[in-house]
């Protein structure tokens, strides 16, 4: 039963998405809630799971996201943008990454 609940909760979420890629080439979204943290310091899983629930969408649409760490905050660790783009997409997805770190 979860599991059907699932794949339709997904078609729906693959369909939204198709829908605003007709809109626009990219979006643009934060990878995580807060900045990195330094590896081993994080050690409550909740914690652990929201740092990844941006990323989300991506995974469960299948399309190609790519996160750049293209800010540093005050305490030295990087802020993260993800970019993500529409299905097949890959390519114009690599030269806007290449456009966006290159600044």
């Amino acid at each position: 039963a979860y599991f059907t609940r699932a794949q339709r909760v997904r078609r729906l979420l693959f369909n939204k998405i198709k829908a605003v890629f007709e809109h626009y080439d990219f979006l643009l979204m934060p990878t995580s809630p807060f900045t990195a943290v330094k590896a081993g310091s994080m050690k409550d899983p909740i914690a652990m799971y929201l740092s990844d629930i941006y990323t989300v969408m991506a995974n469960l649409t299948g399309v190609p996201a790519i996160s750049l760490p293209l800010f540093h905050h005050s305490n030295g660790l990087p802020y993260s943008l993800q970019v993500i783009a529409s299905h097949n997409n890959e390519v114009s997805l690599l030269r806007l990454s290449k456009q966006l770190m290159s600044r």
